[in-house]
């Protein structure tokens, strides 16, 4: 059978030819133009990175100048290197006589354009190990809230994480009173909260006289470290001035350490709902949270215990915008679940207990190649301990623990050095106090109470503990048993081991132990109402020069306050109180 092939076929075949052409020339051209728009996405990615650099070279140019003071008679330089910007004139906003410290705008203590593999954009996501049960300014008690508040809102000045030294943040100059009754600080004229609207001496005192002082708003825990504070006065739009009742150290961390909230947003809401507010977080920092309530009647928009906190970038910060899009911030509280998802690139950061820090490091060294493992003492680490209830448990029942002999024979039945080797595998040390040993505040000659179970026996005894009926048990005069409940945080290898550790310890001594494991989103309801006989908890210190007075001193022993234990010691008065607060003018 013949097989014909006509003019018709040719041209089909042609035209055949042609659509598979013109296909695999657009092929071509498409692929040619995706190459062409990740030439150019990467040519701009070089740009922003280019510029970054450049602006942060520019200032910190600025920054390596002497600090620029202004004195009563003319300007001079002052000692030291601050963030000078070169001569400048007092502009009428300072008082005469006291030297007056300018400052740039914040940027990076370290440029990540120059660490490898940078780019613009992207997102960082820290896994906490427990749950914050609020994101509110002054509000919130916890690590977790405070990693996140501190992204979002800023102070008027914050401490440079290399030297340690105060610099501004808000804050482009400031003058300390020699004698320390007065600091008057002046805002940056580019300082503007994340809706635009500009950062005031008004914003500045509402913050303190009308949201922490209020005492319709749950801010205890503040209010508490403030009772030196006497007035802040607005002296012009951009100059706000502290005066104070005494001259104390901590007067400078009162006046630069607090996050400045805006007025125009958070009175829009009644004290009540603030309290009861779990995400009403908004400030001038470079991020701002994603859902954001604007007013009263969408507060069921905000951010809940459960959901991942969302962090968007705020495009309209006003100093140095961070490279990131994005922060993510999420609870998994289970410590291998941790590890597992940081391995399945489901998290950047997480903090692994001291066993996992360990293993990885001695059984996984490319893993170790490819991630951050920090083993880092620094003046910021905290500590963990046991808050023993001195006062009366919710107000109504009382504990064993009001007795000194009885809190330190509690120690001495603790076999710290134990619980650091077999729980804590060797990572850290025993406490002598609340300040970490590496702080030049640490007495050196200060060594922690001995574990001693004959000792501590015999404080027991003279404080009218002992076994009375031969049953193992120890008892008081009217026969009451020793027994108390220890509550710890649920979702941790480490605090069960630990609540074993402390109900065995105790139960070898003849004192009845009955654990209570909270989820962390109720502590801070366990702490204000002071439903607790013994608890454990942990505390670090917000700042290097951070005063233990916010959780020891007796002020705080108010409801909500962070002297939760309500420890308490007789106060000095007169010329005694005056020569235990002396005036130490900080280096800035």
């Amino acid at each position: 059978m013949n097989n014909r092939f006509g003019i018709k076929d040719f041209f089909q075949i042609v035209l055949l030819l042609a659509v598979l052409v013109t296909v695999w020339l657009s092929m071509v051209q498409k692929t040619r133009l995706e190459l062409d728009v990740k030439t150019a996405i990467g040519k701009l990615d070089e740009l922003e990175k280019q510029a970054a650099q450049l602006q942060r070279k520019v200032e910190q140019g600025f920054a390596e100048r002497p600090t620029v003071v202004v004195q009563q008679g003319g300007v001079g330089a002052g000692a030291g290197t601050g963030s000078g910007t070169g001569t400048v004139a007092n502009d009428g906003w300072a008082r005469p006589g006291a030297k007056v410290e300018r400052w740039m705008p914040p940027h990076s203590s370290t440029d990540p354009a120059t660490q490898a593999g940078y780019s613009i954009g992207g997102e960082f996501t820290e896994i906490f190990e427990a749950q914050p049960a609020k994101l509110v300014p002054y509000i919130s008690s916890d690590v977790y809230g405070t990693r996140v508040i501190d992204r979002v809102c800023e102070s008027l000045g914050s401490f440079n994480p290399k030297t340690l030294k105060l610099e501004g943040q808000l804050a482009e100059a400031w003058q300390v009173d020699p004698d320390g009754l007065w600091i008057r600080a002046r805002i940056n004229p580019k300082a503007r909260f994340s809706d635009g609207q500009p950062v005031t001496a008004e914003d500045v005192r509402w913050t303190y006289m009308d949201y922490i002082l209020n005492p319709l708003i749950e801010a205890e825990r503040a209010r508490s470290t403030m009772d030196n504070l006497k007035e802040v006065k607005v002296i012009d739009e951009q100059t706000v001035e502290f005066v104070f009742k005494d001259a104390l150290f901590t007067n400078v961390l009162t006046a630069f350490g607090n996050p400045i909230l805006p007025k125009h947003y958070f009175a829009k809401f009644e004290p009540s709902q603030i309290n009861q507010a779990t995400g009403l977080i908004m400030g001038s920092g470079p991020f701002r949270i994603a859902n954001l309530p604007q007013g009263p009647d969408n507060l069921d928009v905000q951010w809940t215990p459960g959901q991942d906190v969302e962090l968007e970038r705020n495009e309209s910060y006003w100093a140095e915008k961070p490279a990131l899009d994005k922060l993510r911030f999420r609870t998994i509280k289970d410590e291998l679940a941790r590890l597992v998802a940081f391995r399945n690139d489901e998290g950047s950061m997480i903090l692994p207990t001291s066993v996992q820090f360990n293993k990885v490091l001695k059984d996984e060294p490319d893993f170790v190649k490819t991630n951050y493992a920090l083993k880092w003492v620094n003046m910021r680490c905290g500590y963990g301990f046991i808050g023993w209830q001195v006062g009366l448990r919710t107000g109504k029942t009382a504990t064993p623990f009001s007795d000194k002999r009885v809190r330190r024979a509690m120690t001495m039945l603790l076999d710290r050095e134990r619980m650091l080797r077999d729980i804590y595998d060797g990572i850290g040390v025993v406490a002598k106090g609340p300040m970490n040993p590496e702080s030049p505040a640490s007495d050196p000659a200060l060594k922690p109470l001995p574990f001693d179970p004959e000792q501590a026996k015999t404080l027991l005894t003279e404080a009218g503990w002992k076994d009375r009926d031969g049953d193992g048990i120890v008892e008081n005069e009217n026969g009451d048993k020793f027994q108390f409940e220890y509550t710890y945080p649920t979702g941790g290898e480490i605090s069960e081991r630990v609540a074993r550790f402390v109900k065995d310890s105790f139960q070898r001594a003849g004192i009845i132990v009955t654990t209570r494991p909270v989820d962390w989103s109720r502590y801070q309801e366990l702490l204000k109402l002071r439903d607790f006989d013994a608890i454990w908890m942990g505390w670090g210190a917000n700042a290097p020069e951070s005063d233990p007075r916010q959780i020891w001193h007796s002020e705080s022993m108010r409801e909500g306050g962070d002297n939760f234990v309500r420890g308490r010691i007789p106060r000095p008065t007169g010329s005694s109180r005056r020569a235990a607060a002396r005036w130490t003018r900080p280096s800035a």
